[in-house]
Formats: C-alpha cells, sequence, structure tokens
C-alpha cells in the first residue's frame, strides 16, 4: 500500500478534502470584513474587549472563519495592525506634498488631529496590551511601537521637505521634533474615553514645539 501524499499547509489539506479555498477577491473581502469588525470594536471598546468571538460576531461571520484565514488570534491582529499602518501612506504622502502651502504650523497640526482621531491610539493601546502581539510584530517591525514610529517617519519627512524649501531652519534638529510633536500629541489625545482636546490645543502644542525654528515669513 503506498504512502499517502504529504499535505502541508491548511490551504493545501482544504483541497485534499475536495474543500473549495477562498482565493483573490473572496479572501480579501474576508479579511477586510474582518478587519473592519476589530477596529470597529477597538474603538468601540478597547482592546480588552477585543477577542476572536467579538470579531467574528461584529463581522457576521461564522465562528471559524478567522481561524480558517490565520494561524491564531494573535497572527490575526498582527495582520489587522501592519494592515492599518500601510493605511498611513496616503496621509504621509499629503502632508509631504503640502510642503510649501499653508502654514507649517497648521498643516502639522492638521495632520497630528488627522492621525490621532484614527484608529491609531486604539492601535498603540492594543500592542501595549497584548504581549503576544508585540512578539509578533517584532518580526516585521523590529524596534519602536508600531504606529508611532512610522507616524514619526512621517512628520521628518515632511519636515525635511520645508527644511529644503527654507520654511523650517536648516539646522533644526528634524530628529528630535518629529518625535517631540508625535509623542506630544499622543498625550492630547490618549484617553480614548474622555474629551478631545479643547480647540486650539493642538495648534498651540505645535507652535510651541517648533516655535523656534520655522522660518516663514
Amino acid at each position: 500500500m503506498g504512502k499517502r501524499p504529504l499535505v502541508r499547509g491548511r490551504a493545501d489539506r482544504k483541497k485534499a478534502r475536495g474543500v473549495a479555498v477562498p482565493t483573490g477577491v473572496a479572501l480579501r473581502d474576508v479579511r477586510e470584513q474582518l478587519f473592519g469588525a476589530a477596529e470597529r470594536i477597538l474603538l468601540r471598546e478597547g482592546p480588552s474587549a477585543l477577542t476572536s468571538r467579538a470579531v467574528t460576531a461584529e463581522a457576521g461571520c461564522a465562528k471559524g472563519v478567522l481561524h480558517r484565514h490565520f494561524a491564531d488570534f494573535d497572527a490575526f491582529l498582527a495582520e489587522f495592525v501592519l494592515d492599518r499602518i500601510e493605511r498611513m501612506d496616503p496621509q504621509a504622502a499629503a502632508l509631504r506634498e503640502s510642503a510649501g502651502t499653508g502654514t507649517v504650523a497648521g498643516n502639522l497640526a492638521a495632520a497630528l488631529t488627522a492621525l490621532f482621531e484614527s484608529v491609531a491610539v486604539a492601535i498603540v493601546a492594543l500592542v501595549t496590551f497584548r504581549d503576544e502581539l508585540r512578539a509578533r510584530l517584532r518580526q516585521a517591525w523590529p524596534a519602536g511601537v508600531p504606529v508611532l514610529t512610522e507616524a514619526v517617519d512621517m512628520i521628518a519627512s515632511y519636515l525635511a521637505a520645508e527644511r529644503d524649501l527654507g520654511r523650517i531652519a536648516q539646522d533644526a534638529a528634524i530628529d528630535m521634533l518629529a518625535p517631540t510633536l508625535i509623542g506630544a500629541a499622543h498625550l492630547l489625545f490618549a484617553d480614548r474615553t474622555g474629551a478631545r482636546p479643547e480647540p486650539g490645543a493642538v495648534d498651540r502644542m505645535v507652535a510651541t514645539v517648533i516655535g523656534g525654528v520655522v522660518r516663514e515669513a
């Protein structure tokens, strides 16, 4: 009697049993449905409420759907975090392209407000809350806290563009200004359940941090 062929992956096992394996658009749709559900729970109830059962219930999926597409729940969360980080790319590009227009402080205040009114603050809390998630993310993100490190890079790139245009002092310490802006903005928005920062708070913070290096007319 011959040996049975080795079936390695989850998809291969499904094929061996004659079960259809979702690919292409179908797989992307499932991922987006689950990621969207995770984001809604995270924003509404915080990281402690984020469980595989809660996600599938929010998404309107069968309980086993998540584990058919991801090795385990922390693998799902790692993919969710990385997906939301990738969504910052258009925002970073728009901020960089705004260099030379408006005011430096105004551009920064608007970008920081948009960033921290999104899911960003909740993702930082999620990464802090789950040790295993941090370990998974280290494989793709060896240093720093995801979202915050990407945000620092976004602000640093914009400040460098403004420096090239002469609107920021040539000797400005961008590598210090960018994390200072992100850290201060994070403190303003850190309380997920509290009130938003009062009007003008972000503008005042930005003006304080960059006031000594701005060279606008």
